[in-house]
């Protein structure tokens, strides 16, 4: 290697190690749970009562994908939408930063910028395992838990499922609205299909 181009090369590997070793060391401190935090999507921190929350992953849900199946266990008529429909998830994860027990949030929403309104679809946790459910969790303690299903699976959070309209797609962006437990005012979070 040239004299001009040995330089460049340390530089270049420098850059590398410095930049790879920024990233990692941001993911691994912004929370103790598992490698599934590379599934973030970027999407922001936010509190709902005494709660922290992160929206893992939302997404267009295909009832005739072998992945997608698995977050439909358990709904009834899965695959008879009509064609204006689509199931939509919201793949959440919560850690309770507070110094004592502290309940997830237990009530959801969806508003289109036209001011429609969506509610989840009940999902019964003992068929499936992506389902989001209120919890009781202990100071540090997340949702899902470390070691569940939702947790390890490809998403890294709690399914919370909506049936929407394909007008959705024309008044974006889509709000999710939480509510803490006895709470009448939600925490909000913007999210785009």
């Amino acid at each position: 290697m040239s004299s001009h181009r040995l330089p460049l090369a340390l530089a270049v590997g420098a850059l590398a190690v410095g930049v790879s070793g920024c990233g990692l060391e941001h993911r691994t401190n912004q929370r103790n749970v598992s490698q599934n935090e590379l599934s973030a999507g970027g999407e922001p921190y936010f509190w709902v009562g005494q709660v922290t929350y992160q929206v893992q992953i939302s997404r267009q849900l295909d009832p005739y994908s072998t992945e997608d199946v698995q977050y439909l266990a358990g709904v009834k008529g899965a695959q008879s939408l009509n064609p204006q429909q689509f199931w939509f998830g919201v793949f959440l994860w919560a850690k309770n930063q507070a110094g004592h027990y502290a309940s997830t949030a237990d009530r959801f929403k969806l508003v289109d910028s036209n001011g429609d309104v969506f509610t989840p679809t009940p999902l019964n946790p003992s068929v499936n395992p992506y389902a989001w459910t209120s919890q009781r969790l202990s100071p540090d303690g997340i949702e899902p838990g470390g070691n569940t299903t939702a947790s390890n699976g490809p998403t890294g959070g709690s399914l919370i499922l909506f049936k929407l309209n394909q007008s959705v797609y024309s008044n974006r962006p889509l709000t999710l609205e939480i509510y803490a437990p006895g709470s009448t005012k939600p925490s909000k979070v913007s999210l785009d299909l």
